[in-house]
Order: structure tokens, then C-alpha cells, then sequence
């Protein structure tokens, strides 16, 4: 009998690594690792736990120890997943195992982990809590800014899950004091956040010349999606905004594809517009030559525009002041687009000279009711153009054709917009408003180019534009 006796001790005895880390055997369990380092990771069957975890569920801190500072050819997976997607912090959260959470938490564990039903340590902490009335592990994870408003696969969050038990009033006190604060921190963070886009808004606002209207409904729309922000910051449920359909009008080089270019970078940053990308097209883009082509050519552009902005150039010609026949589908491609305006998906940019855009808008029944916004874009006075002309040179893109060129001192706004008038007519002003600028600068560069001696080897003249070079690009566009 005694023999049996001992026969059932000897079989009880752990003899696996996560047998010694269940039990708390050091010894044997630093043995059996020193042996056979592969084993600091090894999953044990059906739950495909780790030593950590193991250890981690049963608050063994001395194993627990060892594993974090295990030097061997491989380091201990501090996130590893169960059968079920939990961590060794979930473990020990899920046991209130308070020390060995200490542990894991000041190597690097992650607080946030989520398991396969989407729970986070802080959610098993209160689940024990509520069990043992121990509130020691959730204290431990809040001060590791365990967040009390995280919602797992079902929608709730720890303090829901606290609900459901009796009394429990102290801890129930406890989440809410940090849910406040975490509430407060956040605001805090996104008034910081906020302040660095408006700056971003202002700067690139400060690159476009005149536009005052359409400038004041920017910073109105950035600084309505920036609250919603800190609404949702502090744990207030609004409404989504809608993204805002627009019409531009005016002359050519106006600005208005470069404006639009500037609006899907805005819109995105402040959170309307998934994307910043400006999708430009015009009627051969969209209208098909035979019946039944339009609506599948237009949808997709509608498509590639998804998640930005469609910008429609020149879209009165897609509602011709005269039908040659009856084969005309540009009302078609109009159609398809208007179909697509409500869902939220895209915003649509309607551009096009002032007075033919009227047969746009008056075309179809849903246009006004859809396009909220219409902007002006007036023509370029002479102090404008000079205006654009210095932005160009400040903020030359990487790659093109004027990058790293620079202004003589004696081309200033005002000597520039004097040579303009001289050099200019009125009427070729207005018909190429800032259009005239880049190839006014691009034979600006090819005069340096031209008069510049080979011998030159001075930096600053080799890359200088002058009022002279400037003269005779405006001449030569003249011819």
C-alpha cells in the first residue's frame, strides 16, 4: 500500500516545462530550460500556452522572472497568443495575478493587447475583480493607462461589463475617476493636435493669392471636422459631416485646378476626405462616341476618384449650347455623376467659365440641390500675378524645371508687377490670368541660360534669375 502510495506521488509530479511552471519549481524548471533552451516558447497541447503564460496565470514571479531575462538564442515571447488570443498578460489579469502583471507591464507588454473576443487585460481584471472583490491587477493596468473606454467584440467596454455585477461600488468608482481623466488627457492631446493642423491649414492657405471667400469656407470646415475631434476626444457622439459638393467659376488660370489640388490635401487633413487625391478629368474622360459607352466610361473615373475628389474641368462642355444631332452623351456622364453625389464617397468639383456653367447647373433638376458651394475665382490683377509669380519661385517643387532657382533682390513684387503691365496687354492678361507665369519663368531660365558664359563658376549666378531674364520671357511669350 505504501508502495502505491508512493507510485501515485511520483506520477503527480510535474515533468513538462509548463508542469514546473504551473507548480513553481524553479529549480527543476531552470534545469529543464538549460537543458533544452527551444522550450522557452513551446506551446503546451489544446492551449497552445507558453511557459509565460502559464507562469503568468499562476503569479510564479520567480519563473516569471527568469523567462523575461532569459539569456539563450532566443528571447521570450512577451505577446504570444493562446488558443483563444490571449496574452501573458491577459493571464495574469484574467487570475489577479497582480505581480506577475507589474512584471510584464514594465518589460514592454502591451496593455492594449486584444484577445480573439476582442478583450483587453483590463476587461479580465474587472471580470475578477468582480469575483474576488480584489482590485489590485486593475489598479496596476490603469496606471499603465489601460484604456476604460476600449469596447471588445460585443460592444462593451469594462465598465459595461461591471454592470452586470452586484455592488462592486468602489471599483465602479475607480474606472470612472480614470475614464475622466483619460477623457481630459485625450482633449488635451487632440487641443495640441488641433492647433498643429490649423497651422498646417494657415500655411498652405498663405501659398494662395486672393480668394478670401473660399479661404473663409476652409477654415470653417477645418475648424468643424478639428471639434468634432475633441468631441469624440471627450466621449461625445455626433453626427459624421457630409463632404461638401462645389462649383467653381471663372477664366482660365485662375487657380482653379491648382485650388482643388490644395483642397483635397486640406480636406484630408482635417478628416473629411479619406485620401488627398484630386482625380481631374473632362468630357473626353467621361462621353463615350456610341450608345452605351458613357456609363461605364464615367463610373469608371467615378471609381479611381473614390475616396478623394473628382475635378470636372470645363464642364459645360459636357451640356453643349447646341446639339448637332442627337447622339450627344455628355448629359449622360452628368447623370452618372450626380448618382454618386449622396453616398458620401467622393466630392465632385464642377469648374468651368462663369456664364456657360449656367447650362450646367440649370441641366439637371438635382444640381443645386447637391452642389452647395459656389466660388468665384475673379481675374488676377497685375499686383496678384507678380504675387504668384514670387510664391513660384519659394516653393518650387523637387523636380521641376525651376527647382533650386532664385530671384534677383531687384525683382521685387513691385518691379515684377511694373514689367508685367508694360509687357503685357490687358486683354492677354485676362485671357491667360497666372497661366502666363510658368512659361514666362520657363523662358525666364532659358535667357539665364542663353546670356550665362560658360567660364561662370559662381553659384549664385549660375542659379540668379533676373528682372532682365525676366523681360525677355515675357517678350518672347508676347511673340
Amino acid at each position: 500500500m505504501q508502495r502505491a502510495r508512493d507510485q501515485r506521488s511520483k506520477s503527480s509530479r510535474p515533468t513538462t516545462i509548463h508542469g514546473f511552471a504551473q507548480s513553481g519549481d524553479l529549480n527543476a524548471f531552470h534545469k529543464m530550460l538549460n537543458d533544452n533552451p527551444s522550450l522557452l516558447n513551446e506551446r503546451n497541447p489544446v492551449m497552445a500556452q507558453t511557459p509565460l503564460h502559464v507562469s503568468a496565470g499562476y503569479n510564479n514571479i520567480e519563473i516569471v522572472k527568469l523567462l523575461l531575462g532569459f539569456q539563450g538564442p532566443e528571447k521570450v515571447e512577451l505577446e504570444a497568443k493562446n488558443m483563444y488570443g490571449e496574452t501573458p498578460l491577459h493571464m495574469a489579469a484574467k487570475n489577479g495575478c497582480n505581480e506577475a502583471a507589474k512584471l510584464l507591464l514594465s518589460h514592454g507588454a502591451l496593455v492594449e493587447a486584444r484577445a480573439n473576443n476582442g478583450m483587453t487585460p483590463l476587461h479580465l481584471a474587472v471580470w475578477h475583480s468582480i469575483r474576488v472583490e480584489d482590485y489590485s491587477t486593475v489598479k496596476t493596468l490603469l496606471e499603465h493607462n489601460a484604456d476604460c473606454s476600449v469596447k471588445d467584440n460585443e460592444g462593451m467596454t469594462p465598465l459595461n461589463h461591471l454592470s452586470q455585477g452586484p455592488g462592486n461600488e468602489k471599483l465602479r468608482e475607480l474606472l470612472h475617476k480614470h475614464l475622466e481623466e483619460q477623457r481630459r488627457r485625450k482633449a488635451l492631446e487632440a487641443c495640441g493636435e488641433t492647433k498643429a493642423k490649423m497651422d498646417e491649414l494657415e500655411n498652405e492657405l498663405s501659398k494662395i493669392v486672393g480668394l478670401h471667400e473660399l479661404k473663409v469656407q476652409l477654415r470653417k470646415w477645418a475648424k468643424g471636422m478639428l471639434l468634432d475631434e475633441r468631441r469624440q476626444a471627450l466621449g461625445l457622439k455626433v453626427g459624421a459631416r457630409r463632404p461638401p459638393h462645389i462649383a467653381f467659376l471663372g477664366n482660365p488660370g485662375t487657380g482653379k485646378t491648382m485650388i482643388a489640388r490644395v483642397l483635397g490635401k486640406l480636406l484630408h487633413m482635417v478628416g473629411i476626405l479619406p485620401t488627398d487625391k484630386v482625380t481631374e478629368v473632362q468630357r473626353t474622360d467621361l462621353v463615350g462616341e456610341f450608345v452605351g459607352h458613357t456609363g461605364p466610361k464615367t463610373r469608371r473615373k467615378i471609381q479611381e476618384a473614390e475616396g478623394g475628389i473628382l475635378f470636372v474641368d470645363e464642364a459645360y462642355r459636357l451640356i453643349p449650347m447646341q446639339k448637332a444631332d442627337d447622339k450627344d452623351y455628355g448629359l449622360e456622364a452628368l447623370e452618372e455623376i450626380m448618382s454618386v453625389m449622396d453616398s458620401g464617397k467622393i466630392v465632385v468639383i464642377f469648374a468651368g467659365y462663369s456664364e456657360p456653367m449656367k447650362r450646367v447647373i440649370s441641366s439637371n433638376e438635382g444640381f443645386c440641390r447637391r452642389v452647395t458651394k459656389y466660388f468665384h475665382f475673379n481675374d488676377f490683377s497685375i499686383e496678384d500675378l507678380a504675387t504668384i509669380l514670387h510664391l513660384k519661385m519659394t516653393y518650387q517643387a523637387e523636380g521641376s524645371l525651376l527647382f533650386g532657382f532664385k530671384l534677383h533682390p531687384s525683382c521685387s513684387v513691385e518691379t515684377v508687377a511694373a514689367l508685367i503691365k508694360r509687357e503685357t496687354t490687358e486683354k492677354q492678361r485676362k485671357e491667360m490670368n497666372g497661366g502666363l507665369l510658368d512659361p514666362m519663368l520657363v523662358n525666364a531660365r532659358e535667357n539665364l541660360d542663353f546670356r550665362l558664359s560658360f567660364d561662370c563658376v559662381d553659384a549664385e549666378e549660375l542659379l540668379t534669375i533676373t528682372l532682365e531674364d525676366l523681360e525677355a520671357g515675357l517678350r518672347l511669350l508676347s511673340q
